[in-house]
């Protein structure tokens, strides 16, 4: 029965139950650049989804995709290390099941592992695998001191990653360093900052996206929510002013969603203490409907 307010929370279903979309809670919230409880967003995003509709004014459409929740990986006090391997498998697993993996984070670490278990599920080599960030930063710091939330990028293209299947779009002024931009030109990334997606447009960046990835089997989306403009995402250590429109943000999630080469969405770096009101909250729940209203698009999807 369809209740009076139908909302997200409808959607979520037990581990066990047949769907097309799984959900991979990863709260890993050490390691990060900007120490923080990124390890609280799964439970939070769970908390808010009631309060987002399933039905879509502008396309008349209200969303049905039913979302398996495997739980979150058991991950207190493991560093980036010992967790990768844990994080890897249950996304592997999630991958095996679902058309479609949430991996809900958690700092960007939870990048990696969710990569490398997207290509374990699907018996790919990573030169078949393709990565997009809608991200303020590069993620391309060294890996001298180890693993961070600052070099989950750097560390994939150490796996075996191509850079020339990286897209990075949303890149912060300010927020970088020459040495990170000139690597990952250099190693054959598409680069897109957040000034030419204000005046060319997300659609253009999104297309770009699409045609420089299309040779890949399957395409992890990272979301790091930090690529919002602060004032719109005020629960990220590290959102900047100037940032991209949420609006944007939304419109892309929705498109590269639709695409079935997309296994694996994370959303990441969200500190829910951060934010004493309810905006980052409501926004991280809009960025799921985004993510469901996407996957619908495509053939036989629910």
């Amino acid at each position: 029965m369809t209740s009076a307010w139908p909302n997200l929370s409808e959607l979520l279903m037990p581990s066990d139950a047949e769907a097309a979309i799984g959900w991979v809670g990863a709260p890993l919230g050490t390691g990060s650049v900007s120490e923080g409880r990124c390890d609280l967003a799964p439970e939070a995003l769970r908390k808010v989804l009631r309060r987002i509709g399933r039905y879509d004014i502008d396309t008349g459409r209200e969303l049905a995709a039913a979302i398996a929740d495997r739980g979150d990986v058991a991950l207190a006090g493991m560093t980036i290390e010992a967790a990768t391997d844990p994080l890897r498998a249950a996304v592997a697993a999630s991958v095996a099941d679902h058309a479609l993996t949430l991996l809900i984070g958690g700092n960007n670490a939870v990048t990696r592992p969710g990569l490398l278990g997207m290509a374990d599920a699907l018996g790919l080599p990573l030169e078949r695998c393709g990565l997009v960030t809608l991200d303020a930063h590069f993620d391309m710091r060294g890996l001298e001191q180890g693993l961070s939330n600052g070099n989950p990028v750097r560390a994939l293209r150490e796996d075996g990653l191509p850079g020339s299947n990286v897209v990075q779009i949303g890149l912060a002024p300010f927020a970088n360093s020459k040495a990170m931009h000139d690597d990952a030109l250099s190693g054959g990334h598409l680069v897109l900052t957040a000034r030419q997606v204000r005046e060319q447009g997300i659609s253009d960046a999104v297309d770009q996206a699409l045609e420089r990835l299309e040779g890949c089997d399957a395409i992890l989306v990272d979301c790091d929510i930090d690529v919002i403009d602060r004032a719109q995402f005020p629960g990220a250590p590290g959102a900047r002013p100037g940032g991209m429109r949420a609006l944007d943000f939304f419109l892309a999630v929705r498109r590269l969603a639709a695409r079935p080469q997309v296994r694996v969405i994370d959303l990441t770096e969200w500190d829910p203490p951060l934010d004493p009101t309810d905006l980052s909250a409501l926004t991280a729940g809009r960025w799921l409907a985004e993510a469901l209203a996407g996957f619908e698009r495509r053939p036989a999807s629910v």
